[in-house]
């Protein structure tokens, strides 16, 4: 048995014990250490996905941990090996998967959301989707390595280049980890964001922001180009006032890379995209290369990412700290700490 939050019906969490099965074949058991709730884990708490989860039913899968046991048949990892894990499971066969993009399977497990996820005590997974962490990396930072490798995935998709002028729409936990990326391939950068607390961090992190309420975004970009416009901009927002703001900042031949997940049809200015031949890319989840290189990213420091944790809870807090991030305010990144002693404490 082990202690686990669970999805229960929309805006309703509870935490309670559940069957683990031991690891089979090609399977491990891991003891989580920490899991990061993010923007999908609210779509599922606010019932948007009740169409993929069946309640109820763990979430979860920002995580970092240690192995615990390894099933028949599985080679090269061993017990106390620090992880953390790809929540991808494909079916190989599918035309996605045979044009050789495996992470948007047509029929694809994301775990954590079609099958049970990390936010629990003792979690059993396949081997395959083990990544495995540096010693020198603390956990609590390695939690972040999957958040970090969206933003991997995302700047390549979009194409970014050394010396570009990129623009993010949107300053939370993904906004500002695909900044540092794009930083760190060589771009200029700027974020758009709402939020003071989430603006003032930015800066702290070294990034120049703009206040969409106040500023004009779309006059800035022009004066920062000298009439160019920018080269890239990142849809992070998941507001509609976002897609205008990120299609409006676009030069001639601009790319526009759709990172949020928009809950409903957005009205988009297609003539904007035909009067300076823009392009649109979505961007949705990444492959093993992006995770590879996202646990670089935070392991050389690149990506700070202990900067945005501002809070870690146990996982009887867990249902407290959805509601706490729900209402906004000075909150990037919470943790939930999954270990036995923070348990322990808890109690």
């Amino acid at each position: 048995m082990t202690l686990a939050v669970r999805y229960i019906a929309a805006r309703s969490l509870d935490t309670a014990t559940t069957d683990n099965p031991p690891p089979g074949p090609g399977e491990v058991e891991l003891a989580p250490a920490y899991v990061g709730i993010c923007g999908t884990d609210l779509h599922i708490f606010h019932g948007d996905m009740d169409a993929r989860v069946a309640a109820p039913a763990v979430i979860g899968h920002e995580m970092s941990g240690r192995i615990v046991r390894v099933g028949p048949d599985v080679t090269g990892w061993a017990p106390g090996d620090a992880v953390t894990v790809m929540p991808l499971r494909w079916d190989d066969v599918c035309p996605a998967c045979t044009a050789g993009h495996r992470h948007i399977c047509q029929h694809l497990d994301f775990i954590g959301i079609d099958s049970p996820g990390a936010m629990q005590q003792r979690w059993t997974v396949p081997a395959t989707t083990l990544i495995r962490l540096p010693d020198s990396l603390p956990l609590d930072r390695a939690a972040l390595v999957e958040p970090t490798a969206v933003a991997v995935h995302d700047v390549g998709r979009a194409g970014v280049r050394e010396g570009e002028r990129v623009v993010v729409v949107g300053g939370g936990p993904v906004g500002i980890l695909i900044a540092l990326v794009a930083r760190a391939a060589g771009a200029d950068v700027r974020v758009a964001e709402l939020s003071a607390h989430r603006r003032a961090l930015a800066e702290e992190l070294g990034l120049a922001t703009w206040d969409p309420a106040v500023d004009d975004v779309a006059e800035l970009v022009r004066e920062w180009t000298r009439d160019a416009g920018a080269d890239v901009a990142f849809e992070v927002s998941g507001a509609a006032g976002g897609v205008n703001t990120a299609i409006e900042v676009l030069g001639v031949r601009g790319r526009l890379c759709l990172v949020a997940i928009h809950p409903r049809p957005r009205e988009v200015n297609l003539h904007r995209f035909f009067w300076r031949e823009l392009t649109l890319v979505g961007a949705r989840l990444y492959d093993r290369s992006d995770f590879e290189k996202a646990v670089a990213l935070v392991a050389d420091g690149t990506v700070p990412a202990e900067r945005l944790i501002s809070k870690v809870v146990p996982l009887t807090e867990a249902p407290a700290a959805f509601e706490a991030l729900e209402g906004g305010g000075d909150v990037m990144k919470i943790l939930v700490d999954c270990t036995d002693d923070a348990q322990g404490a808890a109690v």
